[in-house]
């Protein structure tokens, strides 16, 4: 029979128990291993079987059990002992309190999905995992950010397979009173409610919902609920669910019901409020817009607030393809924007304009969420040096007339968190080595000094510890592969086989991720005859784990998997290659400690960023992977292979996946598996065990999220914040007034003549260029612009290729036609083909970049040629 109406019922914890709650509540756990090892000595065979979730396992354990807990004294002083340790965490100092200089009072932080914990399914792949370890090393840096996203009732799928090897997808339903949460409620305890209005003179309501991540609140907003219609109570149904109108609603929620649940949350807790607003890709844009209302309601008009908003916002792309961002028909916006929807107080056509593709190739009748993000924020950023270059270039029409390496978009690259992600077993190492403080200063803050004990290790240490990892993987795989036969129909006696799969003493290949068809899955079957010489080598084999989710409407990642699950099932090879469902943060958990190589081909350069090579790197794992996103940065043949790629514009699909793919079984059976099993006099692999410990001393301290954190902190949060301050009412009315001048302006301005010192087409190293320019600024004045001499080397066609550039004086009085004339010198730094322009930008103390507004004067073709341009 089924249940017509469902409760949670909650266990009365004896009085000295009581702290059990609060430990179970703060998310902390997830990454402390002290909290996780007093939750499983409550109950260890109960604690496996809750998933190590203390919320769940508090909620299994018989009452006798807490009776004898509540009178047993060594468990009640270790009790103590961590909650004592969680208040310290929560209320010491950290590294942002130990920080000179104005930090910002308080950061909040967007994101559609944030991946914490697997007890809280909120995440479907690399965006919300980055956002969950962001919050993380938000929280042991002492950070002060608010973290605001969706609560999703049915999360991500669940995945599982058929009999034949296609994707299924499960959609469990979650209780937010089962999960590691509170709501939050007004002073006279009713819930917290956020309403939006809706066309037709409906309403969107959502309740707030509080994770505590460490330090960090995470507000996540809730449609699910009685006093919304059925379409709106579905709102927050599925992550990445439903169609665009759907999509709209969510991201309006996130983006404005982000901004008014964290006003509530500040009024109601006395938590400072934001002065940073970041937001993770384009999903939470609508932000800006609830905030230019506020203002609006203080008396700012649209370009004022705009200007405002601008100055404190942070807006972080992950995408490096048009296709993978959020995109609506302008009519669906308008519809839901204006005098009788949401924010009636900002004209919808200046909405609008914020998020069309006005430029070269652009589609005019589609509004762009990233678009929009870039113009609500006056700092952006990619997630990797190679992610930078690549955004600048896909958004250069942002900013016409700047090369796109002028293009004010930066790079911050990702991190992981190493408490999260680094096994017990080489945390355990790690401790034993430099001590157990040092090391959670190593793993949380970042310390190359700390990294570098990682050489006194001796090599028998390291070949042991990856031993039992490797041995660890094979038991958690046959566990996962036995339930996944099961669940494909296979009876037990078929089952034999699995006892047999896998090896702990044979080189292991890991490959788990998001299944897009530009991370090429199947790749490793382009030559399945090679593949199994590989895999059934008689005396250098592989094996090689897989997992990943294809998107519920890709039917085409489907196949993908499909083929390759089809693969795993010959019983020729089944023991040396599995394919695992269901990938999530639980197994990510198991598998990233116990592969040797952490395998990688995207098509370069489609990966942003690709955190889970990383994960594999703080365990010992190796990379090896075609040089796109942090690989790209980071690659040394210290700790790793490159895979070489074919990616000429010319090249066929097809035929550069046959390049790659040979270039990738040439590596494994010629540099990878060689090195693994060639022993040395000691009779271990000496070579393989070195490029480990390089991973660990050179790579750990790199792919942080606490080193990724901090350099947000100084190099986007703090400008942000200090940009923020200096926006005050009346400075956000002049630089918007600064702005409609200067626009209005800018075709008067010209470069009119230039000359030089010299007159030959040769100079000397050192030797100084006198430089004077004459310029047409029609209505503006010198303290508008800026007048630059840009040098450089140049290549075969002229351009400059590295350029620098160096502000010219005015000089004088202007003439009798109003030009002016501007004056400096120009170092000649460099030998070989150098040559130089001269530029006008407009100027203004409160821009952060000269390419702001996209607007700049260079001189004619006539008067370049006169000037002398290029020097050989």
């Amino acid at each position: 029979m089924k249940a017509i109406r469902r409760f949670t019922v909650r266990p009365v914890l004896p009085e000295p128990l009581r702290p059990l709650s609060d430990l179970a509540r703060n998310l902390r756990w997830s990454w402390h291993a002290g909290t996780r090892d007093l939750f499983r000595s409550v109950d260890p065979g109960r604690w496996a079987a809750a998933g190590g979730d203390p919320m769940r396992l508090l909620g299994s354990v018989p009452t006798e059990r807490l009776t004898e807990l509540a009178g047993d004294r060594d468990f009640l002083d270790r009790l103590a002992a961590v909650a004592d340790d969680l208040d310290t965490y929560m209320t010491g100092e950290r590294w942002y309190q130990r920080q000179s200089g104005r930090l910002p009072a308080a950061v909040a932080y967007f994101s559609p999905e944030f991946g914490i914990t697997a007890a809280l399914p909120q995440y479907s792949g690399g965006l919300g995992i980055l956002a969950g370890d962001h919050l993380k090393a938000a929280s042991d840096l002492g950070a002060p950010l608010i973290g605001v996203g969706l609560l999703y009732r049915h999360g991500y799928f669940r995945q599982s397979l058929s009999r034949d090897g296609w994707q299924q997808e499960h959609y469990p339903v979650l209780d937010p009173h089962e999960l590691p949460l509170d709501q939050l409620k007004e002073a006279d305890g009713a819930p917290a409610q956020i309403t939006l209005a809706l066309p037709g003179d409906r309403s969107l309501r959502a309740r707030v919902w509080v994770a505590q991540v460490g330090r960090i609140p995470l507000l996540l907003l809730d449609s699910d609920i009685e006093e919304n219609d059925l379409i709106e109570r579905g709102v927050t149904d599925r992550l990445y669910g439903g169609g665009s109108e759907h999509r709209l609603l969510q991201e309006m929620l996130l983006g404005i019901g982000g901004v008014r649940a964290v006003r509530a949350y500040c009024r109601l807790t006395g938590h400072a409020a934001p002065e940073v607003f970041h937001t993770n890709e384009g999903h939470a844009g609508f932000l800006g817009l609830e905030r230019m209302a506020e203002l609006r309601a203080e008396g700012l008009d649209f370009d004022a607030a705009l200007e405002a908003v601008r100055a404190g916002t942070v807006f972080t792309t992950h995408t490096p393809v048009p296709a993978g961002i959020d995109r609506f028909d302008r009519e669906l916006v308008a519809r839901h924007f204006g005098p009788h929807a949401e924010l009636p107080d900002l004209e919808v056509d200046r909405i609008l304009r914020l998020g069309m593709e006005t430029y070269p190739g652009g589609e005019p009748n589609l509004f762009n969420m990233a678009v929009m993000g870039l113009r609500l924020a006056q700092r952006a950023n990619g997630v990797s040096l190679l992610h930078g270059q690549v955004s600048r270039e896909m958004f250069a029409g942002l900013w016409p007339g700047f090369d796109p390496e002028e293009v004010p978009i930066t790079s911050v690259t990702n991190g992981v968190h190493a408490p999260t992600w680094v096994a017990p077993e080489v945390y355990r190492l790690g401790a034993r080595q430099i001590g157990t403080q040092r090391a959670e200063e190593a793993l949380s803050v970042g310390d190359s000094d700390r990294w570098d004990s990682v050489a006194d290790i001796p090599d028998q240490d390291i070949w042991e510890l990856r031993r039992s990892l490797r041995e660890l993987l094979v038991l958690e795989v046959r566990e996962r592969l036995r339930a996944s036969w099961r669940q494909r129909g296979a009876g037990t006696a078929e089952l034999g086989w699995i006892d047999g799969v896998l090896d702990p003493d044979v080189l292991t290949i890991g490959f788990a991720r998001r299944v897009p068809s530009y991370k090429r899955l199947t790749l490793m079957l382009r030559d399945r005859d090679r593949l199994m010489d590989l895999l059934l080598h008689p005396d250098r084999p592989v094996q090689i784990v897989v997992a990943g989710k294809a998107h519920p409407a890709d039917d085409g990642g489907k196949r993908l998997i499909q083929e390759l699950v089809r693969f795993a099932d010959d019983p020729r090879v089944r023991h040396r290659i599995v394919f695992l469902p269901d990938y999530g943060m639980a197994m990510a958990q198991k598998l990233y400690p116990g592969c040797d190589i952490w395998l990688n081909n995207p098509l370069r350069p489609l990966e942003a960023c690709g955190t889970s090579g990383m994960k594999a790197a703080l365990n010992g794992g190796l990379n090896l992977s075609v040089l796109d996103g942090w690989w790209d940065e980071w690659f040394q043949p210290d700790f790793g292979w490159a895979i070489p790629t074919a990616d000429g514009a010319g090249t066929d699909p097809d035929r550069r996946d046959d390049i790659e793919a040979a270039a990738l079984y040439d590596l494994l059976e010629q540099r990878v598996t060689r090195t693994f099993y060639e022993r040395g006099r000691s009779g271990l692999p000496d070579r393989w065990i070195e490029m480990v410990r390089r991973t660990l001393s050179l790579l750990g301290p790199k792919v942080l999220a606490g080193r990724m954190v901090r350099e947000y902190v100084d190099r986007l949060y703090t400008p942000a914040a200090h940009a923020h301050r200096a926006m005050t009412a009346d400075a956000a009315r002049e630089l918007a007034e600064w702005k409609a001048a200067v626009r209005g302006a800018w075709h008067g301005v010209t470069v009119d003549h230039v000359e030089t010192s010299v007159a030959s087409a040769t100079a000397e190293l050192g030797s100084t260029l006198a430089l004077r320019v004459r310029v047409g600024l029609g209505r503006l004045r010198p303290e508008d612009v800026e007048v630059q001499a840009v040098a450089g080397r140049v290549d075969e066609e002229d351009r400059i290729t590295d350029a620098a550039a160096v502000p010219l004086k005015p000089v004088g009085a202007p003439g009798a036609a109003g030009e002016w004339v501007y004056e400096g010198p120009l170092s000649l730094d460099r030998t070989g083909p150098f040559g130089y322009t001269v530029r006008v930008l407009p100027s203004h103390r409160l821009l952060a970049s000269g390419a702001e507004l996209g607007l700049v004067a260079v001189p004619p073709e006539d008067v370049a040629e006169a000037a002398g341009l290029l020097m050989r």
